[in-house]
């Protein structure tokens, strides 16, 4: 019975498995080795190994720097708006009273449209004649240039992809919102306690598990931008939204250095990897706290 269970679960498996060795394992292992090749894929014959000269070269390099710099700027932009902004909408729809369901819809639509299609939309409002412009004129604000400003360009497009990416964010802290015990505000209020101090001593602490999550989801989405820069701006203008994944991109498929691309892609990796660590790390220090507090109440 045992080896028919076996053989079973390895039928179930084993495809899965393949599929995963073929396009992620076997990638990533190619990947880290390419990052010590000079891989020219037009002429791959010609392969050399130069050990950590890619390394060192990428952070000579001008416009990677950039490129890192524009990403962290994005991270520092988006990750307080997105976060703060899907915890407001939650809170907000979870004390309505009517139309819970239209808001959870109306908020959650722009997150299931395409990336590609939002930031061509999202071109249009931003153009010199476009609603924003018209709206800004309104109340006597000149014409901004928005997207074709060095200066604007990037906060244009972290606003844009907050708008896109809250709604997801706002389902997880409103389920969480849901799953707190009504009795703790209840106790609250017997002690008069204010809005601000049953958010700050009951919301908050409840929801800090999601909040890291949150936190650390939204700032990897955000190391990973590639589409709106893509769409709407082409990394310009003067590079000023260039990223990180966008020069991944540029190196290893438009000038074919895959070696080069590769050293990129695993310096990214560090970087989600770190970001994994710390939330474990965070996440695993309430866990134990809250299992201490539990083990202390029951002795």
């Amino acid at each position: 019975m045992k080896k028919k269970n076996s053989i079973m679960g390895m039928a179930f498996f084993g495809p899965a498995l393949v599929l995963l060795t073929l396009f992620l394992f076997l990638p990533m292992l190619l990947t880290f080795g390419f990052s010590f090749t000079d891989y020219f894929a037009l002429n791959p014959e010609l392969t050399h190994f130069v050990g950590l000269e890619n390394y060192i070269n990428i952070f000579k390099d001008e416009l990677f720097v950039q490129s890192f710099l524009n990403t962290v700027k994005f991270v520092v932009i988006i990750v307080p708006l997105q976060c703060g902004g899907a915890l407001l909408l939650a809170l907000a729809i979870n004390k309505a009273a009517h139309c819970k369901k239209y808001f959870k819809v109306a908020f959650f639509v722009p997150v299931v449209m395409s990336l590609a299609v939002v930031s061509t939309l999202w071109m249009q409002i931003y153009s010199p004649e476009g609603i924003l412009n018209t709206l800004l004129a309104n109340f006597g604000i000149d014409t901004q240039p928005f997207i074709h400003s060095a200066d604007q360009a990037l906060p244009s497009i972290a606003i844009m992809s907050v708008w896109q990416g809250v709604g997801y964010q706002m389902i997880i802290f409103l389920g969480g919102l849901q799953n707190i015990n009504p009795a703790l505000y209840e106790a609250a209020e017997m002690d008069h306690a204010s809005a601000w101090q049953k958010f700050k001593d009951i919301t908050l602490p409840e929801l800090k598990p999601l909040c890291i999550f949150v936190f650390i989801t939204v700032t990897i989405g955000a190391f990973r931008m590639l589409v709106q820069p893509m769409v709407m701006t082409g990394g310009g203008p003067d590079h000023s939204t260039y990223t990180i994944v966008y020069d991944i991109y540029e190196t290893g498929t438009v000038n074919w250095e895959m070696g080069l691309a590769s050293t990129m892609a695993v310096v990214f990796t560090v970087f989600v990897v770190v970001l994994t660590i710390i939330q474990n790390v965070l996440t695993k220090d309430k866990e134990e706290r809250k299992h201490v507090n539990k083990k202390a109440k029951a002795n």
